[in-house]
Formats: structure tokens, C-alpha cells, sequence
């Protein structure tokens, strides 16, 4: 099964590191007893699977040794990637005098992610300048047995995996790995002191102590507390309608509504999703039914405007306008965190709407 994380934990029983905003490199030992440790997981698995390359021209396994190898596995609408991609680009930016060079590889979650033209401005976006290697036929993903997104995995210069680790966390790690791994090499694992961790917008690490809602689809297929009276009718369009209330993590349409196993999509203008969460910030996967068909919003909290907690991709009033297929930030509060209710109302038709993400 193919799985997003939300905690390395939930998973792997992995421990979730706290993020920092600068791993100095005078933190790291030059020989532990950590180094001396670390296993040979295998062979850098083959990247002939790629559909398409981006910033780079097409690399192969073979062609890399005498580096260091860092692979990401990743999807652009992903907020646990998205949260791990500064310290990706850190590590991209830090170390490429050194020895290290970083591939990420786009493999699709959603139909919409398997298009280059969808790939492409998320590498403006999240600043992703190093090699990536879109995957939309799960070449490389296979080839690697990988199940997760985000997914790292770290290569000797002689092509072996040393380390591994799913989902966010385990950052300073993973740089001590890095930083081992080119000392094996011969290259000093020191880098360039100068880079900084960047986080911006949905970027920046999740308030884990006041996350209480997970990630939810709002396709048929992996929906979970649909509470519109009569549930979710497949396939046909139906005139949907919300309860007075709705418990923690419950979620309802109102309005005309196809729903599909893969995603909700909006008939006539005016439709609405409500939400009852408890979190920080309030993601939707969505986009427009046809490119180049923008699609107005509002969002409320609690039945007001957001103000001061409203999330980069709507105003203080909550207004907002959907332009093309990713993950638009909705909410950021600035605190206390408490159980709301978050409703957004589309003034126009012809949405898809995919998944929320919390964080």
C-alpha cells in the first residue's frame, strides 16, 4: 500500500525529531561510534524508470559513484514533503561542493501530479533546484521497493545504501549520515557553513503538540467522517446539505456535489465544505475542473472571517481564488488552538477537491 505520512511514527514506530534552524556542522563528531555502524542496505537502485527529467539531464546510477547520493522520494501536493524540502535544500546547497549530490523523485500520488507541467512550477515554488526525476510510472519507486512519501534514502560513493528514513523527523541524522559518508569519501563532510534552513508558509514544521486531525480524503475511496445525511452518493451528482453540528474530525458538503472515489467535485456555484478540526493550520488539495478556469473562495472560521489566522493562499477576510491543481494553506492560527470549524464556500463551480492535511 501506498502510503503519505503523517508521523514517522505512525508507521515505523520511528521517533520524530524536533526540527532546528541550523545544523552547524561543529555539532557533528568526526568519528563516533555511530559511524562505524552503519549498514549496507543494499544497491542504489537503477533511475532508468524516469519519464522526464528536470534541472538535469537524465542521470543513471552507475554515473554517480565516486558521491554521495541522496534520493528523496516526494509528491508536490505532499505537507509532510512539503516540511521536509528545506532541509533537503539545505542539505542540496550545503554539500554540493563536497560531494554530495541530491535527486529528488516526483512520484504521483493524484492523476493531476503525473503531469510535468503540474511538476514544474512546484520547483520554482518549493525552490528545488537540484536533479529531479519524474516517476509518473512508479519505475523508480518499484525499483527501490519504496511505499512512503516523503521517503530518503543515502548512498555511499560506492553506490550502496547506508541509511534510510520515512517521513519527517530524524533531520540532524540524517546530516550526520551525509556528513560520515563523504569523510569515507575523502571529502572533509564540512560543507558551507554560510546556508541556513529556510522554511516558509507551508514549509514550516507542524504544531505536533496541537495536531489532532489527520490527513482526510474527500473521495469516496479513503473518505473518513462524512457526515452529510445519506453519505456520499458515487459517481452521480446529488444536492448535499450540512448538520447543525459536527463532532471533532467530522466533515460534510452542502450544495451540488459529484463525488468520486478519488475527489469531490463542486456542480454549481456556492457549494460548501465544513470541517470541525483541531490544529494549527488547515491545507486543501484542490484545483480547478479545467486549466485555466480559476475558481473564487471564501473561507470562515468559527463562522467569521480567518483575520489574523488566515494561511498564505487567502486574505484577512478570507477570500481567495483557486488557479491551478496543488495544496493551497487555508488557516495558520496564531493561538491557543482549540476544537473550530472551518467552512469554505466556492463562488464558482467547477472544483475538484482532493484532501485535507492539518499541521
Amino acid at each position: 500500500m501506498k502510503s503519505r505520512l503523517i508521523l514517522a511514527a505512525a508507521i515505523l514506530g520511528a521517533a520524530v525529531a524536533t526540527p532546528v534552524e541550523s545544523l552547524a556542522a561543529d555539532r557533528m563528531h568526526p568519528m563516533t561510534s555511530r559511524e562505524a555502524k552503519l549498514p549496507v542496505e543494499g544497491m542504489l537502485a537503477s533511475l532508468s524508470g524516469a519519464t522526464a527529467w528536470l534541472n538535469s539531464q537524465p542521470l543513471m546510477a552507475e554515473g554517480l559513484r565516486g558521491k554521495v547520493v541522496l534520493v528523496d522520494f516526494w509528491t508536490y501536493t505532499c505537507i509532510n514533503w512539503q516540511r521536509t524540502q528545506p532541509y533537503v535544500r539545505y542539505w542540496a546547497e550545503k554539500y554540493k561542493d563536497q560531494g554530495l549530490v541530491v535527486i529528488g523523485v516526483h512520484t504521483p500520488e493524484f492523476v493531476f501530479e503525473r503531469d510535468v507541467d503540474n511538476i514544474r512550477p512546484a520547483l520554482k515554488r518549493f525552490r528545488v533546484e537540484y536533479p529531479v526525476a519524474v516517476d509518473s510510472n512508479y519505475g523508480i519507486w518499484d525499483a527501490f521497493g519504496n511505499h512512503y512519501w516523503p521517503a530518503v534514502y543515502v548512498a555511499d560513493a560506492k553506490g550502496n545504501i547506508r541509511y534510510h528514513h520515512f517521513g519527517e523527523g530524524e533531520y540532524e541524522r540524517t546530516e550526520e549520515v551525509i556528513q560520515q559518508l563523504l569523510r569515507e569519501a575523502g571529502y572533509s563532510g564540512k560543507g558551507n557553513d554560510a546556508v541556513k534552513i529556510d522554511p516558509r508558509g507551508s514549509e514550516v514544521a507542524a504544531d505536533w503538540e496541537n495536531l489532532r486531525s489527520g490527513e482526510n480524503y474527500l473521495g469516496s475511496d479513503k473518505a473518513e467522517g462524512f457526515a452529510s445525511p445519506g453519505g456520499p452518493f458515487v459517481g452521480k451528482s446529488r444536492t448535499y446539505a450540512a448538520p447543525g453540528t459536527l463532532r471533532l474530525n467530522q466533515w460534510a458538503l452542502s450544495g451540488d456535489w459529484t463525488v468520486s472515489p478519488g475527489a469531490a467535485a463542486l456542480d454549481k456555484a456556492n457549494g460548501r465544505v465544513v470541517y470541525r478540526f483541531h490544529a494549527r493550520d488547515v491545507h486543501l488539495v484542490m484545483g480547478p475542473s479545467a486549466r485555466g478556469s480559476p475558481v473564487r473562495f471564501r473561507v470562515l472560521l468559527d463562522g467569521r472571517v480567518p483575520a489574523n489566522a488566515h494561511g498564505t493562499d487567502i486574505d484577512e477576510q478570507g477570500y481567495g481564488t483557486v488557479t491551478e491543481q496543488r495544496l493551497y494553506q487555508l488557516i495558520r492560527q496564531p493561538g491557543p488552538i482549540a476544537d473550530r470549524t472551518f467552512e469554505i464556500e466556492f463562488l464558482d463551480s467547477g472544483i475538484e477537491a482532493y484532501a485535507f492535511t492539518f499541521g
